[in-house]
Order: structure tokens, then C-alpha cells, then sequence
């Protein structure tokens, strides 16, 4: 069962939300933060990367950026850009993108679910990168920023969400991006109470974007609870933010790979190289989607090549090895490559197909890199299945879009 709760948002007023939310602290480089963030003293970015507020470069892990961000996070609230609602509450936020919406419901997760793994995972995380989540966690005692889940389909609960979309949204605006962000507060306690009752049913969520975060979270309420000698199990900081959408409504978008060199190996030998394992076409002078599951698109040298997969390099019965990302990763990168740690190696750079891969072509054809390969995306049911199963998906497998947006509303850990 998955234990959730309702609780007192943190958030802008209407007539400043789109002054102060934000992308996700992850998605962009101070330097971007910075500049679109430039003029505005509303901005979250001011809380989720404070070191742009500061003149001289910075190391963003400084302490004194971490004190910046409570700082500024205190400061907020004080001049009433963020405001704790009354009562406890959930939320129901949708994002338009391509004339798609999907919607999610904003939730307060339990720690121990995640300890537990009622949350699944499918990915690794890095020890550096979660500390530094845990520090921004400590110091505003709050989770600024929420994570993302997914959910087995249910019908009543979609059934409750479209009875709410049926009124006026709290908010509801298009950012620069294009993507539309549509929000609604949810405090009727006979609709509060039913969610409850609903996810506690539901087995397991799923981590779908945001896993240092979400370790973030729960490694910094598991810190209060041993801290506290009257501990009890329902303070707030055994709770941490999530955005929760049914898994049906989700799409994960392709995940490209680029290459600085062939390893010493002309085209045309690494070409020849390929074809132990490949089926190799030429295709013409535009880099082209793949096709389907096994099948690859590789641009080099001005040219794009279809690859298709030979039986005996994939495993279909196997959740790892049936991914596409398994198999460049072994045939391509190791083997002919010799990029052996995808995390680590310098020669590769790793691409999110919402960049297009227009974005693949020009980088090789600047002469930056030597190779792009394009990936046919991993789908949810396999997502699922690799967090089912206990397994980890290779690094750099999955990319969702749209991302959520930062700021329309945060939860106090106390």
C-alpha cells in the first residue's frame, strides 16, 4: 500500500506565479539561472540555485550559497511571494505539451515507503549529487522542489481528477517554453479522504524523474526521526512532495548518445565493425528516427546508417536485456568503442530527444563529435518491469518531458 497525505502548500500568489516558478534546478547551468532570472527578485531560482546571486563565481556547493537559499527562501515568505495555505490540501497539477495533457496529483509520500521499496527505482544515484539535495533539504527544512512518480492506472482516482478539472484552476499559464501548467488546490476532506483511501490500495509508485531528489528527501526524514527522541511517525518530516500521474498518460522521449572519436578506427572500419552484430543500411545525408525496438540510427561522417540488432544480441524475456540502450551500450560503446563506464567516460555526452535530433546532426557536423547514435525510447511498461524486477537501467536510459515545473507549491517538513 502506498501511504500518502494531504499538506499546508507553500505557495505564490496567482497574480505572481509565473514571476516565481521556475525550471528544475537540474535542467539548466547557474549561468542560464542567472540570465533568466535577471531583473526578477521573485524568481525561485533565487532559492533552488542561490548562487546567482552572488557577483563573483561561486562553487554552487559552497555553504554560503546554501545559507543564501534560507535566506531567501525566509524572505519570500516574508514579503508574501510564498504563503502556507490554511489547511491541509492536495493538488492536481496538469501540463499541456503538443496538445497532450497529462495530469498528476501532488501528494506527500511516506519516507518509509521509500526505505521500503514501495517506491520503486530504476536508476542509480550518486552519492555527491544526493548530498547536495540533502543540504538544500536541511538548511530551508522543506522540499523546495517535488519529485516525480508514476502510478498503475485507476480509474476512480481518474474519475475524482476530472470532477476537479471541471472548476476554475488556481492557476493556469503558459511558460516560455510553450508548455501549458494548469493547477487546482483540492481541500474538500471528503475528496482528501477518498485519495487517501485510494493509494493505500495502490501497491507501489514509481520513481519516473527526479531519483536524487527523492533520495534526498527521504534520507534527510529518516535523519530527523532518529534525531528526535520523542519520534512518534506522523511528523511532517516522514513526509517528502511528489507529483503522482498515472502511468497511461506518460511518455519517455528517446535519449541519444554522442561520441568524440571512433577510437582510432576509420568509418569505414568501424562501419565493418558494426556488422557483427548490425545489419547496416545506408539511409542518405539526414539523420533519421529509428524505426522500432533493435533498431538504431547512427549519423557519421555526413551520412546516416540504420542499424538493426542481429538475434543473439538481445534478450526479449530479460527486463536489461531487451533495451536498446543494453545493447549499443555492449556492441557499440564497449566493444568497438571502448567506453566502458557511461557515468564517468569524457569521449561521450548524452542528449535528450526533446532537443531533436537536428541537434545530433549539427554537433557532428561542427566537427565537436564524431558520432551520434539515435535510441528508440524506452517505454513505461519497461520502466516498470526493471523497477518490478530490482533491477537498475543503464545510465542515461530514460527522458521526460515536459518537466515539472518548480514553485507552484513547496512542503515544510515541520
Amino acid at each position: 500500500m502506498a501511504i500518502i497525505k494531504p499538506f499546508k502548500g507553500v505557495r505564490p500568489p496567482k497574480n505572481i506565479v509565473e514571476e516565481v516558478v521556475s525550471r528544475p534546478y537540474d535542467v539548466l547551468s547557474s549561468l542560464e539561472a542567472r540570465l533568466e532570472a535577471a531583473g526578477n527578485e521573485k524568481s525561485l531560482y533565487r532559492i533552488i540555485k542561490p548562487e546567482i546571486d552572488f557577483d563573483d563565481v561561486i562553487d554552487e556547493h559552497h555553504p554560503d550559497v546554501y545559507e543564501r537559499a534560507v535566506c531567501n527562501f525566509n524572505k519570500f515568505q516574508e514579503k508574501g511571494w510564498l504563503v502556507q495555505d490554511p489547511e491541509e490540501c492536495y493538488y492536481v497539477y496538469a501540463q499541456t505539451m503538443n496538445g497532450k495533457t497529462q495530469y498528476g496529483l501532488v501528494v506527500c509520500s511516506h519516507v518509509d515507503d521509500y526505505m521500503t521499496d514501495k517506491i520503486k527505482k530504476h536508476e542509480l544515484t550518486r552519492r555527491d549529487k544526493e548530498e547536495d539535495r540533502m543540504k538544500h533539504v536541511r538548511v530551508n527544512n522543506a522540499n523546495i522542489e517535488p519529485v516525480f512518480f508514476a502510478y498503475p492506472d485507476n480509474k476512480e482516482l481518474d474519475a475524482i481528477v476530472r470532477s476537479v478539472i471541471d472548476t476554475p484552476a488556481e492557476y493556469d499559464f503558459i511558460a516560455a517554453d510553450g508548455v501549458g501548467h494548469h493547477f487546482w488546490v483540492v481541500d474538500d476532506k471528503n475528496i482528501i479522504a477518498r485519495i487517501t483511501s485510494l493509494f493505500a490500495a495502490i501497491p507501489q509508485l514509481y520513481i519516473a524523474d527526479g531519483h536524487h531528489r527523492s533520495a534526498a528527501a527521504a534520507l534527510v526524514g529518516a535523519e530527523k526521526a532518529a534525531q528526535n527522541p520523542n519520534h512518534k511517525g506522523d511528523e511532517e518530516y516522514n513526509y517528502f512532495m511528489a507529483v503522482c500521474f498515472p502511468d497511461t498518460q506518460l511518455n519517455i522521449i528517446d535519449y541519444n548518445r554522442l561520441v568524440k572519436d571512433l577510437n582510432g578506427l576509420t568509418p569505414a572500419e568501424f562501419l565493418e565493425k558494426l556488422e557483427a552484430h548490425f545489419v547496416v543500411e545506408e539511409k542518405g545525408r539526414e539523420i533519421e528516427s529509428p524505426t522500432g525496438l533493435h533498431n538504431f540510427s547512427i549519423y557519421l561522417d555526413g551520412k546516416c546508417y540504420s542499424l538493426t540488432a542481429k538475434e543473439g544480441t538481445y534478450d526479449d524475456n530479460d527486463p536489461i536485456g531487451v533495451l536498446d540502450v543494453t545493447i549499443s551500450s555492449k556492441y557499440i560503446l564497449d566493444d568497438i568503442l571502448g567506453i566502458k563506464d557511461l557515468r564517468s567516460d569524457k569521449r561521450i555526452d548524452f542528449v535528450g530527444g526533446i532537443r531533436g535530433l537536428g541537434e545530433l546532426k549539427k554537433r557532428v557536423d561542427s566537427g565537436e563529435m564524431k558520432l551520434a547514435i539515435a535510441l528508440y525510447p524506452v517505454t513505461m511498461k519497461q520502466l516498470m518491469d526493471i523497477a518490478d524486477s530490482g533491477n537498475i537501467m543503464p545510465p542515461k536510459t530514460t527522458w521526460f518531458e515536459p518537466k515539472l515545473r518548480s514553485g507552484l507549491v513547496i512542503h515544510k517538513l515541520e
